[in-house]
């Protein structure tokens, strides 16, 4: 069946996000209600929030295959890039993205449904895999990509 191995991949994405949670039982929960759950960022990841817009853009230019989850909300136009959780001052310098800090607590809902106009743009695949800040920050540079063609793949 064409939809299973979609499926699979976006339940390994679900099972990623309740490892994350400092809580999977009350986020398993939260999510069985149809609400977001609060998962805070350090420990597996760290998030840079940008224009939902841009980052759709972002996306393309990075490539799919290269790009780690992006939570957006599409009733307040933002997204939220899942980075490295060692990410240091990288994009400080980028104007259109906000890195938040060790402890800041990004709402998301289940890999699985959109949850109050929440959803994956790039679902958690079960991976691990996160966005290259690098890439991220030639993305939202001013005039586009700062990086040679080649390092987009």
């Amino acid at each position: 069946m064409a939809t299973q191995p979609a499926l699979s991949l976006r339940q390994a994405g679900q099972e990623w996000l309740l490892s994350c949670a400092e809580h999977p039982a009350l986020t398993q929960k939260a999510w069985d209600a149809d609400d977001l759950a609060p998962i805070p960022t350090g420990t597996h990841w760290r998030v840079a929030e940008a224009p939902l817009a841009g980052s759709m853009d972002a996306v393309k230019r990075i490539g799919h295959h290269r790009v780690g989850p992006v939570l957006a909300d599409v009733t307040q136009s933002t997204a939220w890039w899942l980075l490295p959780p060692d990410l240091d001052d990288e994009l400080d310098d980028v104007r259109q993205l906000t890195v938040y800090p060790v402890g800041w607590v990004l709402r998301c809902p289940p890999a699985l449904f959109p949850v109050r106009g929440r959803v994956w743009m790039e679902r958690p695949d079960g991976s691990g895999r996160l966005t290259d800040p690098t890439l991220l920050g030639a993305a939202f540079g001013p005039g586009g990509p700062q990086l040679p063609a080649e390092a987009f793949g």
